[in-house]
């Protein structure tokens, strides 16, 4: 009991004092801090409900998943029969009614063209079926159809993208520790703390960001784009000011061929957003450009046409420019949306709430005013229970607050009000083992021990029931980690790092100092 050499003295009070030192910039404030020279070392960042900012929740369209699965489908399916050798000629390819269709025009042809078709689906591991079904209908017609589990796998592929793409997103503007989850199989939960403009955060998180690149259909005449039937092959878009072009369906390139994105100045110092391409994409690129030389090409941007300039010699550079009617700001926002990637899916805001400054001030001030009362009643209770042991207790309950501040610092956590109610349930833990101890302590000597045995048997004994109670709360808390989300996620960071630092403020230190003292004074009695 009283042996506690220097090493594992000086071993605890370091661990203490930088525990202590991580603490002091959360508790100070910034500028404080960088007087002291302290700025570089990490701090708490506050969370939506106490640093205000913006929340939204997005929903996926599943119809457009669907949508996009097919287009890429039938971008593979005539890519490998022309790569077929020998070609496997195919037309009336139609993409209606949610499923791939094609003509194959030799029959002697029709078998390696289901072949080819079924190589490019794939098996499913949670079912082990397919995710597209291959079937021939009227003798030569190849009919692709995505099954319900492959369409379920395809929305759960597009999520787990859209939420990357939204992280990185939000990332590039700067902002400090978002919170971005999936909910269900369809929706993302983003809450940002300390943004500002929540208008400018929604059209940045929702917008698609699919770029394109496509030849313009030279062939549709005037009543065809009026009426927005376009020829075999193409489709109707329109420029942001409202007047309708046709366009190939195929893309020459698209977004997920590009390398970089930012914001330029063209020759007229007007913003515009300057793009290079990766091998591929510039490799494709040149060729298109190469053969459809004074011909126009349309650049565009979640299906509306921002421009379409005329190809006046190859570009072979592997780099291009997207000039319109941008500001400095909205050519900026492109860039972040272009150099994140599209969206896999398009999302929509279902739901908006705003939480002001004011009202994060106030949350933090009962947070606080909670907190401080909650330790006021607990040392209260402790000096006058139980002496200079409810001393030692309450040093350590000081020390334990300081140690998960600074313990929350260095993993990066974020402060929630649910966060601060788990700062305080862990208050009353780290107390209760010292009560446990305590009382134990009294117990041992009723029974007459001697003063040493009475301290090492009421530490020992105690530490039992204090290792099984953590233990029970451990599991709970790893349960709200693993399972929980945004404020329960929070509460179950600060209850295990409550818990861990409990136990070692609690009983290893409270432990070192009582031993001290015994040691230097040698009591035949303990008053507790």
């Amino acid at each position: 009991m009283l042996d506690f050499p220097r090493w594992k003295v000086i071993s605890i009070y370091l661990a203490l004092a930088l525990g202590v030192l991580l603490a002091i910039p959360s508790l100070i404030g910034e500028d404080y801090s960088n007087k002291l020279g302290l700025g570089r070392l990490p701090r708490i960042s506050l969370g939506l409900d106490l640093a205000g900012g913006s929340h939204i929740l997005l929903e996926a369209d599943v119809n457009d998943v669907a949508k996009t699965r097919l287009a890429a489908m039938e971008e593979s399916i005539r890519t490998e029969m022309r790569r077929a050798d020998p070609k496997i000629d195919i037309g009336d390819v139609s993409t209606v009614n949610g499923a791939l269709t094609f003509f194959v025009r030799n029959p002697a042809q029709l078998d390696a063209a289901v072949e080819k078709a079924r190589a490019q689906t794939s098996g499913l591991v949670s079912s082990g079926q397919r995710d597209w079904d291959v079937a021939v209908r009227d003798g030569n017609r190849v009919v692709m159809t995505p099954t319900r589990e492959g369409l379920n796998s395809f929305v759960n592929e597009a999520m787990n993208g859209a939420t990357e793409v939204v992280r990185k997103r939000i990332d590039a503007l700067g902002t400090r520790e978002p919170t971005i989850v999936r909910q269900g199989s369809d929706r993302i939960s983003v809450d940002v703390p300390g943004f500002g403009d929540p208008s400018a955060l929604k059209a940045l998180i929702g917008r698609t960001a699919k770029l394109e690149f496509k030849l313009v259909d030279q062939s549709a005449g005037r009543d065809q784009l009026l009426s927005g039937h376009a020829p075999v092959g193409s489709q109707i878009l329109r420029f942001e000011n409202g007047a309708p072009i046709a366009v190939q369906r195929r893309a020459i390139i698209n977004g997920s061929q590009l390398t970089q994105a930012k914001q330029g100045y063209d020759q007229n110092n007007q913003p515009e957003v300057e793009i290079k391409f990766n091998s591929e994409g510039g490799r494709k690129f040149a060729q298109v450009t190469k053969e459809n030389v004074n011909k126009p090409f349309a650049i565009i941007l979640d299906n509306v046409v921002l421009s379409a300039p005329n190809i006046n010699e190859p570009i072979l550079g592997g780099s291009a420019s997207i000039s319109g009617s941008f500001t400095v700001e909205s050519a900026q926002a492109l860039a972040i949306a272009l150099q994140s990637g599209s969206l896999p899916v398009a999302l929509k805001v279902v739901e908006e709430r705003t939480v002001g400054p004011d009202l994060g001030k106030e949350s933090i001030h009962k947070g606080v005013t909670a907190s401080i009362l909650a330790a006021v009643l607990v040392i209260l209770f402790m000096l006058v229970t139980y002496g200079r042991f409810g001393v030692y207790a309450n040093i350590a309950v000081v020390l334990n607050i300081f140690i998960i501040i600074g313990a929350l610092a260095v993993i990066g956590g974020t402060l929630t009000l649910p966060g601060i109610a788990g700062f305080v349930l862990t208050i009353g833990t780290a107390v209760d083992a010292n009560v446990l101890i305590n009382e134990r302590i009294r117990e041992e000597l009723r029974r007459g021990r001697n003063v040493v045995m009475a301290v090492e048997l009421g530490y020992k004994e105690a530490s039992r029931t204090i290792f099984e109670a953590n233990a029970v709360h451990t599991i709970s808390g790893v349960i709200m980690l693993i399972l929980g989300s945004g404020p329960v996620k929070g509460f179950a960071v600060v209850l295990l790092l409550g818990i861990v630092t409990s136990v070692f403020t609690a009983v290893t230190f409270t432990r070192m100092l009582t031993a001290g003292y015994i040691r230097r004074r040698r009591p035949a009695t303990l008053h507790i």
